[in-house]
């Protein structure tokens, strides 16, 4: 069981760093980006084809990132330059780039078990540094005697998401990311004031799928492969963790607003792995269990905010009936 939530809240700081990307479109720009499902994908075929051509990890998952960001700004494009509907220059560079994911890797599936990837280095330099055997030693003396193999990774992800957040914060702070943000609130009173509303979305998209390319690329590597249908359904998840975060949480400021997805993400991964564990669940029901994840994240605020508006309705009548009386 501790080897099952372990590995869930490990591998939801990695998918955190997608969900930060569709937070990116999804509420800043206000942009329904189905890019994600590809971008996805995309990040995680380049690093894994360009790791076993003999590239460094490192290398190919900057490469990957790169990738992300260009496939975000044709989205842009498309919308902004072509003129098209913004869900469907999603869904249309989503398609395209199933088949350009297919160009990559060549095949449908690359396996990475016998490479050397980032996730590889990080494990080997935990156990030589003697980390994991104190964390080992940790958790045993707690009374915990199934232990993950290495510790490492999950610190690794848990600095690669908080600088990914920070950076973001930082970005959404300055003069383009406040111009981002009236961009998605208002865009007839951005360009009132002669911002270039086209480029800052293009550049939006460009970044937010550049999250979303460099989670596809260490969830390859933290899974040991690439395969062509990984990214299907990730534009629900990522929304999945936006929302849980957000009615968790709170969004009263841009950093805990930041923070709820990462944490969004990480309690989205628990429940799936807990749902799992029922008897009558298969895997093949995940995307189900999803929808009802979602649905409820979505439905319950709404729910406790009638209750609580009933009660205050009928405290009130009941203050007017005692002054009455």
């Amino acid at each position: 069981m501790f080897i099952s939530i372990f590995g869930s809240i490990e591998a939801g700081i990695f998918y955190a760093i997608m969900a930060l990307g569709v937070y990116l479109s999804f509420r800043v720009l206000d942009f329904p980006d189905l890019t994600v499902d590809g971008s996805f994908v995309t990040g995680a075929a380049i690093a894994a084809m360009l790791i076993v051509s003999g590239y460094n990890p490192l290398i190919a998952t900057v490469i990957a990132i790169l990738a992300g960001f260009l496939a975000g700004c044709i989205t842009g494009l498309l919308h902004t330059k072509g003129k098209i509907n913004p869900l469907l220059s999603g869904i249309l560079m989503m398609i395209a780039l199933y088949s350009i994911n297919l160009r990559i890797m060549g095949r449908s599936n690359i396996p990475l078990l016998s490479q050397e990837t980032i996730m590889t280095k990080i494990s080997q330099l935990s156990e030589r540094i003697g980390f994991d055997q104190v964390m080992s030693s940790l958790f045993t003396s707690l009374g915990f005697t199934h232990l993950p193999r290495t510790f490492g990774i999950v610190i690794f992800a848990a600095v690669v998401t908080l600088l990914i957040k920070f950076l973001a914060d930082y970005l959404l702070k300055t003069e383009v990311g406040l111009a981002l943000r009236a961009t998605g609130d208002n865009k007839k009173m951005i360009r009132s004031f002669s911002a270039n509303t086209d480029n800052l979305t293009i550049f939006g998209l460009g970044i937010s799928n550049a999250f979303v390319a460099l989670s596809g690329a260490l969830i390859a590597q933290y899974g040991g492969f690439a395969d062509i249908g990984m990214g299907i359904g990730m534009i629900i998840i990522g929304l999945a963790s936006v929302i849980i975060g957000e009615a968790l949480f709170g969004t009263k400021t841009i950093a805990i607003t930041t923070l709820a997805v990462i944490g969004g993400a990480i309690i989205y991964r628990i429940v799936v792995t807990l749902a799992l564990r029922v008897e009558f669940l298969e895997t093949g029901d995940l995307k189900l269990i999803t929808a009802v994840i979602v649905i409820t994240a979505l439905v319950a605020p709404k729910i406790i905010d009638n209750f609580k508006e009933k009660q205050r309705r009928k405290r009130k009548r009941t203050e007017q009936m005692k002054v009455a009386g």
